[in-house]
This record gives C-alpha cells, structure tokens and sequence, in this order.
C-alpha cells in the first residue's frame, strides 16, 4: 500500500507546476473540451509510466540490492532537488491542433513526459517498491489528480496554486524519503 500512496502522493505534488500540467492547461484553454483531453492525460501517462515502472522493476533485477538501495537513495535526494526548479513549456510544437483534443494530447503528452520529472520518479518509485503495477497505478493517478483540475477549471487552478510552497514540501518529502531509505539500507 505505501508504494500506491507514495506513488500517488509524490506525483501529484511534483506535476504541479510541471510542463505537462501547463501543456495540459494549454490543450484546455485551445480545445475547450476537457473530457477527451482527460481520457488522452490518462492513456499518455499509462503508456509512459508503465514504460517508465517496466524499466525501474528490469533495473532492479539486473543491480545488486546493496547498490541498488544507494542508487535509489541517491536518487530520491537529487529528484528532491530537481523539484525546486520550476518548468517551462516552451517547445512544444503547435501546429497539431487539426488532429482534434484526444489525439493531439496523447501524442504530446506522452512525448513531453519523456524524460521529464514524473517519468524519472516513476523509475526510482518502481525501483524502490518493486510493485511495478502498484506504482503504475499511484502515478498516474497523481498525475490526475493534479491535471484534471487545470483541464476542468482552466486558467483560474493554476493561478490560484502556491507553487513554491507545492515545490518545497514535494523537495522535501523526496529528500526524506532519499534519507529513510540510506537509514533503512
């Protein structure tokens, strides 16, 4: 249950602010129609954090459980402090609004998670529970719960959330976490 919840917990508070919530405030703003951009949010994040969770479970059977437990400490201190620098979306291509909400925010969806903040925690989270579906579930159910409401409400969601504070408690839960598990190890 701890790698559903850390999962869940950890992704939404990270996303906030992320350059996919402000490509999903994007969608919503130029399409106006926030339920096949919602479906298009959930099957892009599956596909990529399922990629993502496949990757941390092959990791963490193919590296030695003494490293490993530095590996995914390490990298829960350094994912914190990646946290704290905020994104932009300025790369995303634009001249995919002919293909309709649904397919034009699966594709950019998906290719803009790659690499991104949620996608790499999505690795180290699979890694650290090996409960590769447990952590498929939580992030992407984070990633809704931060997404949906920008979809649904729009500009006004995004305005009215304190980002830095959102920033610094999610640093700060990833660095204790980093720092419970070189205890526990």
């Amino acid at each position: 249950m701890s790698a559903l919840f850390f999962s869940t917990v950890s992704v939404a508070l990270a996303e906030i602010g992320d350059k996919t919530q402000l490509l999903a405030l994007l969608l919503a703003t130029r399409f106006k129609k926030p339920v096949p951009i919602i479906l298009a949010i959930t099957l892009a994040t599956l596909a990529n954090h399922g990629l993502a969770a496949v990757l941390g479970n092959y990791l963490n059977h193919l590296i030695s459980p003494d490293y490993l437990s530095w590996i995914a400490a390490t990298s829960f201190m350094l994912m914190g402090m990646w946290i704290l620098i905020p994104d932009k979306l300025d790369d995303t291509p634009t001249k995919t609004h002919h293909w309709g909400a649904f397919l034009t925010t699966l594709v950019l969806f998906f290719l803009v998670e790659i690499g991104d903040k949620t996608q790499i925690a999505t690795i180290i989270l699979a890694t650290h529970y090996s409960a590769t579906l447990q952590v498929i579930a939580g992030t992407t159910v984070g990633m809704l719960l931060a997404n949906v409401p920008v979809v649904v409400l729009g500009r006004f969601a995004a305005d009215k959330l304190p980002l830095q504070w959102i920033r610094w408690i999610t640093a700060l839960l990833f660095i204790l976490l980093g720092a419970m598990a070189l205890i526990i190890s």
